[in-house]
């Protein structure tokens, strides 16, 4: 369940003692250290055991057992609740598949808490010990890595998502005309769009209210910080406002190119239709068996009938060729 912990004084990562509860208790008598946790899919059971020694509040910890929570803040008593949506962009499948970080934040103790393979932190625990700076500023240091983290993965799922509608796009105006099945492939990268909206659209508004600096329990100098990752994550929101919109208008394109390409068909079945109908008209008046028709008993008659059906055949065809029907 736990992954690492450990004790930091003045932004250095310190000896101190192996078990949590431990090292909470000296950080706290310390005063100027802090307890980082990091927690992979706990379950209920092994959350209790950590909430009675941090003093977590129940509901979060029902929302961090749970998981599939929308990104939010919470502020309790005694702590700060954190949820982040993670995202990484699979090349193979041209898909985006999404994890979980939840972050508590409190009296000397920051402690994360990770569910699914997206949400890899090893590298922000190693990259933030090389910036004892931030780490001194406490557990909110935690928060702004953990942010920061998050919101460049969005960045590069962005990029990655708009290399492929570029290539979706090439392929919807092509010269050929739209392939087979693109109208389904425009609607997959829709849902991908989705996705990734549901994950960076409701962060926006608590990640500004954490920049703004009335959050009693961050410290001031990190707040250049934190507004400098909500600005990142403002630009996300809106390349993906584009994205969606591009995405809607190709469509659209798409169908239009369709319909086109369906009333193009169906003028090239009706000028053959008509072509084939002037010939089996006249043959059908021949058909009836008079007995006094214009030219029946004439030797010339059937040959007549016959370059009558070919003359006509061949004026519509020349009809329909110049109008672009055929």
């Amino acid at each position: 369940m736990i992954v690492d912990s450990a004790i930091y004084r003045g932004g250095h990562r310190s000896e101190g003692p192996e078990d949590y509860s431990d090292a909470l208790a000296v950080a706290r008598r310390e005063g100027d250290a802090f307890v980082w946790v990091g927690v992979l899919e706990p379950t209920a059971d092994e959350l209790d055991l950590v909430s009675e020694e941090f003093g977590l509040h129940p509901l979060a910890i029902e929302d961090a057992v749970t998981a599939h929570q929308r990104p939010k803040v919470d502020r309790y008593p005694d702590s700060l609740f954190v949820v982040l949506k993670t995202l990484a962009y699979r090349s193979e499948g041209h898909s985006v598949s999404t994890g979980e970080l939840m972050l508590f934040l409190g009296d000397s103790y920051a402690m994360t808490i990770r569910h699914g393979s997206q949400s890899p932190l090893a590298g922000v625990r190693a990259a933030m010990e090389e910036q004892p700076e931030l780490l001194a500023q406490g557990p909110a240091a935690v928060l702004y890595a953990v942010a920061d983290l998050v919101v460049d993965q969005y960045l590069e799922v962005a990029a990655a998502l708009q290399t492929d509608l570029d290539d979706l796009e090439a392929e919807v105006f092509a010269p050929g005309g739209p392939a087979r099945g693109l109208a389904e492939r425009i609607y997959a990268f829709k849902r991908q769009v989705t996705t990734v909206r549901k994950c960076t659209g409701p962060l926006q508004e608590p990640l500004f209210r954490l920049a703004s600096g009335t959050v009693p329990t961050l410290p001031e100098k990190l707040v250049p910080y934190l507004r400098d990752v909500a600005d990142h994550l403002a630009r996300v929101n809106e390349q993906v406002d584009a994205l969606d919109r591009l995405l809607s208008d190709i469509l659209n394109a798409n169908l239009a190119q369709v319909s086109v390409q369906q009333n193009n068909d169906m003028r090239k079945i009706s000028a053959w239709a008509a072509l084939a109908a002037v010939p089996t008209m006249i043959a059908g008046v021949y058909g009836m068996n008079f007995e006094h028709m214009w030219e029946l008993r004439q030797p010339w008659g059937y040959p007549a009938a016959v370059g009558l059906m070919a003359t006509l055949c061949l004026v519509l065809h020349r009809v329909f060729k110049r109008s672009g029907w055929l």
